[in-house]
């Protein structure tokens, strides 16, 4: 048998190689959006470390958008890096959004120790998956409630204290700060281009440090649409700050306003004080005077009692009888 040979070439060589080069670029392309479910973007106003899962997606580059206008959709941006919590550790977290006055939960701010990223979106508010049970959240809607492992709220205001509506389609600037010194969190909220507001509008004492057991705890921004909701949620910014306060301030009280009125208490305590002790070193100068006074007088008149009742009569007697004697001896 003989065998007809096919002639191999420079050319069959490269086309071959071009074929594997471009099966296995399509395979990993393929490949890629089933081995994350998260994306990975750069946005102008956020921090670079976070991700985004499930329906959670840039738009332009200028922002994030959770939830889109129909049901059953759901977003989570998400600080890469957890945070790992001491007794002096606080966190503050600005960032700003606007929610759609379409029927919705709303957003959340969550933070929670462990990955919960793979199992979200859970079948729970929020898109909350069922296996996160400690978790520390804060609902921005109708109302801003303060949640501790439920959605039951700790601490609940309204927005309609600062003529602010949270779910009216309005872009709103929003400030979580946890103060380690003491151990509270407080809320802040202001409309967009305003400042940040003086005073928090919910606040609530916590020790997460405590309530987490040491545990590393990652940090959030969720929402989701059931079967009749169709909220478009979108957040503009985020930044996510963590200091460790000293020891000198880790005992500062949280209102200032307090502190002013305790350090005026003190200082009035601190008048009252000298003033009364001022009294008292008088009215000891005065007995000690008045002892004196006493004592120098008595002393005084003791001496003038040793004292000879009439000494000028022994002086004039001593006298008439030296002129007596002059007397006779003129006589003689």
């Amino acid at each position: 048998m003989v065998g007809v040979g096919v002639p191999w070439n420079h050319k069959h060589s490269g086309m071959v190689t071009f074929s594997l080069f471009f099966i296995l670029c399509s395979f990993f392309i393929l490949l890629q959006p089933s081995l994350s479910s998260s994306s990975t973007t750069t946005l102008t106003g956020f921090d670079s470390d976070i991700d985004l899962f499930s329906d959670a997606e840039s738009v332009s580059g200028t922002h994030v958008r959770l939830t889109r206008h129909s049901p059953s959709t759901s977003g989570l941006l998400l600080r890469r890096q957890p945070l790992t919590l001491t007794a002096a550790t606080s966190i503050s977290v600005e960032f700003s959004f606007s929610v759609s006055p379409d029927a919705g939960d709303g957003l959340i701010l969550l933070l929670a120790p462990g990955e919960f990223s793979d199992s979200f979106p859970g079948s729970g508010s929020f898109g909350i998956p069922g296996s996160v049970k400690s978790y520390l959240g804060v609902e921005f809607d109708t109302t801003v409630g303060i949640d501790v492992g439920s959605r039951a709220s700790v601490a609940v205001a309204n927005g309609s204290a600062l003529n602010l509506v949270v779910n009216n389609g309005e872009k709103v600037n929003a400030w979580v700060d946890y103060k380690a010194g003491s151990r509270t969190l407080e809320v802040r909220l202001s409309k967009w281009g305003e400042p940040r507001s003086e005073d928090p509008i919910v606040s609530h004492r916590i020790d997460l440090f405590n309530f987490w057991n040491r545990k590393p705890v990652f940090v959030g921004l969720s929402s989701s649409n059931d079967a009749n909701s169709v909220q478009v949620v979108s957040v503009y910014s985020w930044k996510v700050s963590v200091r460790e306060v000293s020891k000198s301030l880790h005992s500062q009280p949280a209102d200032p306003r307090r502190f002013s009125e305790e350090r005026k208490f003190r200082t009035l305590t601190v008048l009252a004080g000298v003033i009364f002790g001022s009294v008292c070193v008088a009215l000891v100068t005065f007995v000690v005077l008045f002892m004196w006074v006493i004592f120098f007088h008595k002393h005084e008149e003791e001496s003038l009692a040793k004292l000879p009742n009439h000494p000028a009569d022994v002086r004039y007697e001593r006298i008439d009888v030296s002129v007596e004697k002059h007397t006779k001896d003129d006589e003689n």
